[in-house]
């Protein structure tokens, strides 16, 4: 007698959430992998400079009244990062996507021009040592988490503690820092882990990781 589809998935671990492998491999590049990345990075870098425009100066003046805290914005910046490397699983994915987006940002206009290109790929360095640190096997919650959490740590404390608040004192610079890091978290953590989830669901990435595993996950089981 055949094991039903979803219990084999189970026995194999392709059905626990962020354990499924890119196909062929970490390294086994594919065209389409390349093309996702570039268009999502687009769409998100579309995303960036909306929210530079319509978002940032309004939230930071509502939040100028305690200044570290401005930075809990930054998780916005980092999504691309989370999103690429949870998405195609393999290594290079989140700096290709968060460069795209940069890049993209940068040509549509910002208060901060170039200099988003650095911030983009200290970003990207982050995300994608969380997923070394696993050898690019685990792609769930807790990398989601990590990256996040790396992507601000690499961004404030190379970059931004010295070009953007070199006056604070250390006191304050470790509640920024605490504060990117808590964005890091919940934003590009948590928020692109739900992002991806959320296509996944939709069927638009069904040749991607985690809609295989979204396909064949306990959801899909026959009722009766």
């Amino acid at each position: 007698m055949t094991a039903p589809r979803n219990d084999i998935a189970d026995l194999q671990g392709l059905t626990r959430p962020g354990r499924r492998q890119a196909k062929g491999g970490p390294f086994a590049w594919r065209a389409v992998d390349l093309v996702t990345l570039a268009v999502l990075g687009v769409a998100l870098g579309v995303v960036f400079w909306g929210f530079d425009v319509f978002l940032y100066e309004p939230l930071k003046i509502a939040l100028a009244g305690f200044p570290p805290a401005q930075e809990l914005m930054l998780g916005v910046w980092l999504l691309p990062a989370v999103v690429g490397a949870l998405l195609v699983r393999r290594p290079g994915a989140a700096l290709l996507c968060e460069m795209v987006a940069a890049n993209v940002e940068m040509l549509l206009g910002n208060q901060w021009g170039a200099m988003v290109l650095l911030s983009g790929l200290l970003q990207a360095l982050g995300v994608e040592v969380a997923a070394a640190l696993w050898r690019w096997r685990r792609h769930g919650a807790m990398t989601a988490v990590l990256g996040g959490a790396l992507a601000a740590v690499f961004e404030i404390v190379i970059y931004e503690w010295w070009a953007y608040v070199p006056e604070y004192s250390w006191a304050w610079k470790l509640v920024y820092l605490g504060a990117g890091v808590l964005s890091g978290i919940v934003v590009a953590g948590l928020g692109g882990l739900a992002l991806v989830k959320a296509l996944a669901a939709s069927g638009a990435i069904s040749h991607f990781p985690p809609g295989e595993e979204y396909l064949v996950g306990p959801h899909r089981a026959p009722r009766g």
